[in-house]
């Protein structure tokens, strides 16, 4: 589903992503993961088509330039780790924004949109929020309401960055858990970012680990989350525990 080759994005005249091949097959799970600065969210904005970029990106086979704005909404969505929130706006209404990609211009939404509306509300039960501002949510709820809007869009890749960073354990879980759920019921394509190497290990198929805007490793999590290439690339002493639903890192003092 997504295709990355020579991924280059400069960014106030330094490389912030420098030759990144990356590969995400339909309906896979694939989590980039490394120190802080190297690349990760640059990575996802350059895929969505946030930034500019040398190299070739591809989605579901044609070439990300070749597709319109609009295309690019109805094939691939994005949740940034910080959306903006527009002031008092309505869950129903916030997620309704997802839609736009098939009004026209000076357009109203069509009976379909406000019905894929009702049923990503539903599959996130979030109808009792509808009619909530988003800004009177929880972290958890809030994060919900920024999937559906993803959802409503009808894209099959979401591009999730840091999904769960401002989120306590519970909702954490929550969050992941409602994702690889949605994964699995609407074939759902998922390339992430995240910071916990044993919550992402958990879920994703494959890992990412970045380093100073290059892949340095790829492969499952028991592959990449190695107690010295843990070591080498964030400068840090950790255990890595094997455990039943994948490898445990635990930071160890020096």
């Amino acid at each position: 589903m997504i295709t990355v080759r020579g991924l280059r994005v400069r960014l106030g005249g330094v490389d912030v992503v420098d030759g990144v091949d990356l590969d995400v097959a339909d309906g896979a799970w694939v989590t980039i993961i490394g120190p802080n600065g190297a690349g990760k969210s640059t990575v996802l904005r350059a895929v969505g088509g946030l930034v500019p970029y040398a190299g070739t990106i591809a989605l579901g086979g044609v070439a990300l330039e070749a597709l319109s704005r609009r295309d690019r909404a109805r094939t691939v969505a994005t949740v940034p780790q910080h959306p903006v929130v527009p002031p008092a706006m309505l869950v129903y209404d916030y997620v309704l924004l997802g839609r736009t990609p098939y009004i026209r211009a000076l357009g109203r939404e069509s009976a379909s949109d406000l019905a894929v509306v009702g049923e990503v509300l539903a599959a996130l039960d979030l109808e009792a929020f509808a009619e909530r501002r988003l800004d009177t949510l929880s972290g958890g709820e809030r994060q919900r309401a920024f999937l559906a809007r993803a959802l409503a869009q009808g894209a099959r890749t979401l591009l999730l960055d840091e999904p769960t960073s401002a989120l306590d354990i519970g909702h954490q879980q929550e969050v992941l858990e409602l994702v690889d759920r949605l994964r699995g019921e609407r074939g759902l394509t998922v390339l992430a970012t995240m910071h916990d190497l044993s919550t992402a290990g958990e879920y994703a198929d494959r890992l990412v680990l970045l380093a100073g805007g290059r892949v340095v490793a790829h492969g499952t999590a028991r592959e990449v989350l190695t107690e010295d290439l843990l070591a080498e690339h964030y400068r840090v002493r950790v255990k890595v525990i094997d455990g039943e639903q994948g490898p445990l890192v635990v930071p160890v003092r020096r």
